[in-house]
């Protein structure tokens, strides 16, 4: 599910995605953490019990994926503000995240505020941004090496296969990629794999 906001109604879904129902991934467009850029983007300003929920979804079913995107140097966005945001990156510890240096939209309401952010801090903190969920994201694929996931394979070439996890939403998540699968393996078909290895985005493994 894409672009869900984190409203009390989500709580229902959770308990679906632990018993298979629904698939266990929520793609929630968080923007940002600190509540004075919340209120200045015209968003709840909530990001301290929206950790709380995360936490909650999550004790009820541990392998749900979680994705958002981030908005950084939005007008009047200070360090600490900024700060705030990778401090609440760290508890949340979200497993997929994107992230975009704000950029005036004509028409846009943003544009008249006061304090836009220099061009050079926006990158600063793009970069320190995703050096972050960079790290998160490694870290959370490292702890996958040794189970045992099921698949869907997306494509197949010669004697490898390129798949997708229940976390991986096509064309903007991570892959699967699977040796020596035999020419019997086909798109659309679901496989139990033992990941092997992982990087900072995808996952390597084998049928079995």
């Amino acid at each position: 599910m894409h672009y869900v906001y984190p409203y009390p109604h989500v709580r229902e879904l959770i308990p679906l995605m632990a018993e298979g129902g629904v698939l266990p991934y929520l793609d929630i467009p968080f923007q940002h953490a600190h509540p004075d850029t919340l209120k200045r983007m015209a968003r709840p300003a909530a990001a301290a019990r929206t950790l709380d929920e995360i936490a909650a979804w999550r004790d009820i079913c541990p392998d749900i994926t979680l994705r958002s995107t981030f908005i950084v140097g939005y007008p009047g966005e200070t360090e600490d503000e900024f700060q705030t945001l990778l401090d609440w990156m760290d508890e949340a510890q979200l497993d997929r995240v994107g992230c975009f240096q704000y950029e005036n939209v004509a028409g846009a309401r943003s544009n008249a505020l006061p304090d836009h952010v220099p061009d050079e801090v926006k990158q600063d903190r793009w970069d320190r941004f995703m050096q972050k969920a960079q790290a998160i994201s490694e870290a959370k694929l490292a702890a996958k090496v040794g189970r045992t996931l099921r698949v869907i394979v997306d494509d197949v070439d010669e004697d490898a296969a390129t798949c997708r996890t229940m976390g991986d939403a096509p064309e903007i998540d991570g892959q699967v990629f699977l040796r020596d699968v035999g020419p019997d393996i086909a798109p659309g078909d679901i496989l139990d794999v033992t990941i092997e290895d992982a990087d900072a985005h995808d996952l390597f493994g084998a049928i079995g």
